[in-house]
């Protein structure tokens, strides 16, 4: 009797742990996600877990491949710079991420009772997600739209494509309103927020070194007025002058 009431148990407390262990699923056997996969993801992250429990991590080795594989550029690069591959599927591939990214953006925006951030690192890697697929996703969208013109130089084409970069850079400045908040992110979280400016508005800038930057300049001086942190004034002066460096090329 005794004999089978621990084999019993032994079985229930397998089961139970293994439920427990299988309570948050996601698809790390797989090499790349796909806008599905993201879906799913983003599904379970945002209303999977509850208030007290944590969240997948950078500093938590168990978790860490999760956020790392959700905040992986080659998900998206793997298909969006494949040239074998038409304009216009690339460019509703690339629509279906950015619809994705905007559920991703919610996840990671906890603050404490300081008000500072519980995942600023995590927030930030989506952040820039986010900006490095937008210079994709916008840059393929107005070459659907050049490709599908009778007239590519027709003013008409050239106000819509112009309309796409200005709504672009518009997107990018918001990256640049965390800086209002730059007081609820750790030491590390700032100079990663820095390191978002000088890759991905570097991006911009060389990507379409003609266009009307004035609405970013001006939100750049903004920052630089605001801003206490070493690392992100020293980003913000470095984008000022590339910006200033394409107005004497011009």
């Amino acid at each position: 009797m005794n004999r089978f009431f621990y084999t019993s148990f032994a079985i229930v407390l397998f089961l139970f742990l293994g439920c427990k262990t299988e309570k948050h699923k996601f698809p790390l056997e797989k090499r790349f996600w796909d806008t599905n996969d993201y879906r799913s993801v983003s599904l379970e992250l945002n209303y999977g877990y509850e208030d007290d429990e944590k969240l997948p991590s950078f500093d938590d080795p168990t978790t860490r491949m999760i956020v790392e594989k959700l905040t992986d550029h080659e998900n998206y690069v793997i298909v969006l710079e494949d040239e074998e591959l038409g304009v216009k599927h690339r460019s509703g591939v690339a629509e279906e991420f950015f619809k994705q990214w905007k559920d991703m953006q919610d996840i990671y925006r906890a603050r404490d009772r300081q008000d500072k951030y519980l995942y600023d690192k995590e927030m930030l890697a989506v952040w820039q997600f986010g900006l490095g697929l937008q210079l994709r996703y916008f840059k393929l969208g107005n070459d659907d739209i050049l490709a599908s013109s009778d007239d590519p130089s027709s003013d008409i084409t050239k106000t819509r494509v112009n309309r796409n970069i200005k709504t672009l850079i518009s997107n990018f400045n918001i990256y640049l309103d965390e800086i209002n908040h730059e007081n609820a992110f750790s030491n590390e979280g700032k100079n990663l927020l820095a390191e978002g400016i000088d890759k991905h508005f570097t991006a911009l800038v060389e990507l379409y070194p003609n266009a009307d930057f004035g609405q970013l300049e001006r939100k750049v001086n903004l920052m630089l007025e605001k801003s206490d942190s070493a690392s992100i004034k020293e980003s913000l002066r470095k984008l000022k002058e590339l910006i200033e460096s394409k107005k004497s090329v011009i």
